[in-house]
């Protein structure tokens, strides 16, 4: 009796077919002095570092998104959490790349081309915070962290006209490009709103992924969601959040 033959379709199961978790991705922004911060975007040097000892207490270690998106290409990096910095305050410098060389943990800093050595002018409230220039983007890149686009000047791009959000987005990829030397394949979305039209202006415009904050339905390549962590984030606080992320987020093709 012949073997029987098994089809080509065998190994293309419900569940071969699921796609993996939504991986964690870190959202802090300013490390320095946190006494006059009512955004909530400052933790302090050593809160930092008492949050980076807490991921490797578990077991995961901190990365790029772009490291992040190639190791779940692969099937692998389970245990990896993509660490980002929004707005590239020069306190980075300062505050987070030493304790990430001394954890040995990469991130991505989104930097905004149309603002290099400014301040974050777009807060009315709380204290002014220069911006890097790009002789401090440099700096980081020499440390192996990825660079990429928070937008030119940081505005809301659902409330941008085309030519705004074409300028936005595509300009800043330019500039960065020029810049650094490299393309740049992240995108980040000033103050984490999102739309499909801003979500369609990123993938057109060639990044490789964009991050948000909730993007719900549109969540995916070009709309990842983020956990912001603050200075309150105590360990206790950081396992709720993961288990929240874990519960919360429904897998999505790509990835």
């Amino acid at each position: 009796m012949a073997a029987p033959v098994e089809s080509p379709l065998a190994d293309r199961t419900p569940a071969a077919r699921r796609p993996a978790p939504v991986p964690w991705v870190a959202m802090y922004h300013s490390v320095g002095d946190c006494s006059d911060d009512p955004y909530r975007i400052t933790v302090t040097p050593d809160r930092l570092e008492h949050q980076l000892t807490w991921l490797r207490r578990r077991g995961l270690r901190g990365v790029s998104v772009a490291e992040l998106l190639d190791a779940r290409a692969r099937g692998e990096g389970r245990d990896l959490v993509g660490l980002t910095f929004d707005d590239g305050y020069t306190d980075f410098l300062t505050g987070a790349l030493p304790l990430l060389r001394r954890f040995r943990f990469g991130a991505t800093l989104f930097v905004l081309p149309g603002r290099l050595g400014g301040d974050n002018a777009w807060d009315p409230l709380g204290p002014r915070k220069p911006l890097l220039d790009a002789d401090g983007i440099r700096r980081a890149i020499g440390e192996g962290v990825e660079i990429g686009s928070h937008g030119l000047t940081h505005v809301d791009l659902t409330r941008a006209d085309d030519t705004l959000l074409a300028a936005e987005v595509t300009r800043s990829r330019a500039q960065l490009a020029e810049l650094t030397g490299a393309p740049v394949d992240g995108f980040c979305y000033p103050y984490g709103t999102v739309d499909a039209r801003a979500v369609e202006a990123v993938r057109k415009a060639g990044y490789r992924y964009a991050c948000a904050i909730d993007p719900g339905p549109l969540t995916g390549p070009h709309a990842l969601p983020r956990a912001h962590v603050g200075q309150n984030d105590t360990a206790w606080r950081l396992h709720l959040k993961l288990r929240l992320h874990r519960w919360r987020r429904r897998p999505v093709e790509g990835v």
